[in-house]
């Protein structure tokens, strides 16, 4: 049963980054968390998958570095368990039986590495790097879409109706048209919904609706 983990705030308090290595082999963990501790890295370490999952996952960018052969849960079960959750931390897998069909089926599923034991330290350091930094990316791309959410949710209902249709392509006066007011309502509308959604240009509002998934969309509002 799942009890602690979870995604992570988006928004973390501080963003030293976080390893964790999942491995039943007590050498394993602490030659693994020595390396990264040496390169200014936070670790934390669990001998089982399950024990992974009883523990709340850090709200800092982070990476699983994960044995493929691990007792009761494996670490394909554990991608997977993961993913149904919604959970997209970056994973490099472990392997001490590596072998080309199940790199492909860890690749497939999402994981960023895989590593066959024994490997080289600048190795698993390159690959923890990278995971890393494609952390820090979701997580910056995931705050922006919040941050963008919330100013969505600023603009009044008309608002909404005008960046809508102006975002479709729409002209000031087709907008007045399609809506039923005046083209100067029409271009105080716009200029409210620009200053509130933090855009300079119609060409990045366009993408702001897009990312929202509101571009030419035509709700009759009041």
């Amino acid at each position: 049963m799942v009890k602690g983990v979870s995604s992570g705030s988006p928004a973390p308090v501080r963003e030293d980054p976080i390893v964790l290595v999942i491995d039943d082999d007590p050498l394993t963990r602490g030659s693994l968390s020595s390396l990264f501790r040496s390169v200014g890295l936070g670790v934390k370490a669990f001998a089982s998958a399950t024990e992974l999952l009883e523990n709340p996952l850090p709200a800092v960018p982070s990476c699983l570095v994960l044995d493929v052969r691990l007792p009761r849960l494996s670490g394909f079960d554990l991608q997977t368990e993961l993913s149904r959750l919604g959970v997209n931390i970056p994973i490099i897998f472990l392997t001490g039986h590596g072998d080309i069909p199940m790199s492909v089926k860890a690749m497939k599923a999402g994981a960023v590495d895989f590593l066959t034991k024994p490997f080289r330290d600048q190795e698993m350091l390159d690959a923890v790097a990278g995971a890393l930094e494609r952390d820090r990316k979701r997580r910056s791309e995931e705050q922006s879409n919040l941050d963008m959410r919330a100013r969505f949710e600023t603009l009044t209902p008309r608002e909404r109706q005008t960046m809508s249709l102006v975002t479709a392509g729409l002209m000031n006066k087709q907008v007045a048209g399609r809506i039923g007011i005046s083209e100067m309502t029409v271009k105080i509308h716009r200029g409210h919904v620009m200053r509130k959604m933090g855009t300079k240009s119609l060409a990045d509002l366009v993408l702001v609706a897009e990312n929202l998934g509101i571009r030419g969309q035509d709700k009759k509002e009041d």
